[in-house]
């Protein structure tokens, strides 16, 4: 499975990399804004995107509200890893319709369970 990891801060997107190579998984495309990831998405065989909100040029909310209006993306599970973690901030982000959402800071096994309950409700 190949996974979409967007965040501006490289430093993040690393831990992200290195959780999921700890679970075994080993391809990866990374974005630093949801311009970039749109842009990535347009010629990768992404299978998953995890998806930092705050960016700049355009933030993840942005970015999950794109990819769910077009046709041949809106499929693609999304993972929200983000500091917002206000429930109002959560429900806007299910609204736009990520199909999970951690907070950070977090740790490799929250990651892995968010990631399993969103493979599972998608294999359902």
């Amino acid at each position: 499975m190949k996974y979409l990891v967007v965040d501006d801060s490289p430093t993040m997107r690393r831990i992200v990399i290195n959780a999921l190579k700890s679970f075994g998984h080993t391809e990866f495309v990374e974005a630093g804004d949801g311009q970039e990831a749109l842009n990535k998405l347009g010629g990768e065989s992404v299978e998953f995107v995890i998806t930092d909100w705050n960016m700049p040029i355009m933030n993840g909310l942005e970015l999950t509200k794109a990819i769910r209006s077009t046709a041949s993306l809106a499929h693609l599970p999304i993972l929200m890893v983000t500091t917002r973690g206000l429930k109002q901030d959560i429900i806007e982000a299910l609204k736009a319709k990520v199909n999970n959402y951690v907070v950070k800071p977090f740790t490799p096994q929250v990651l892995k369970e968010k990631i399993d309950a969103v493979l599972n409700t998608v294999k359902a």
